[in-house]
């Protein structure tokens, strides 16, 4: 097997698997989504690295994590992008893991300090 068919068989993989991931999130029902429970485990959760609520604070010990407020005004920020965001690992950030609920509560939030 070729170096380039075996690389597109990994691309098709990755990609198969992004969508599913893709198409689970936005199956999931937005009715289980709660603002306040988000914003909850947001303080208990992500409040070390950082800014979580609507009203800067003093900066969390790593200055370089965005703020929650920043972050729902990037125009890339939706609530589907947010939930694929917090189901998948990032080398910068702790592995936290959401059940469902929980993910789709603080995307809701998130996405919340926009309209605020």
């Amino acid at each position: 097997m070729t170096h380039g068919i075996r690389s597109m068989i990994k691309f098709n993989s990755f990609a198969t698997t992004l969508l599913a991931l893709i198409a689970a999130l936005s199956n999931a029902s937005a009715q289980t989504a709660d603002p306040a429970v988000g914003r909850r485990l947001a303080n208990a959760v992500c409040s070390a690295c950082h800014q979580v609520g609507a009203v800067p604070t003093p900066q969390p010990m790593n200055s370089k994590a965005p703020s929650f407020l920043d972050i729902s005004h990037m125009r890339s920020t939706t609530e589907l992008a947010i939930k694929v965001f917090l189901r998948s690992s990032h080398p910068t950030m702790p592995n936290i893991i959401l059940n469902q609920e929980e993910t789709d509560s603080v995307a809701a939030y998130i996405v919340g300090l926009a309209k605020n």
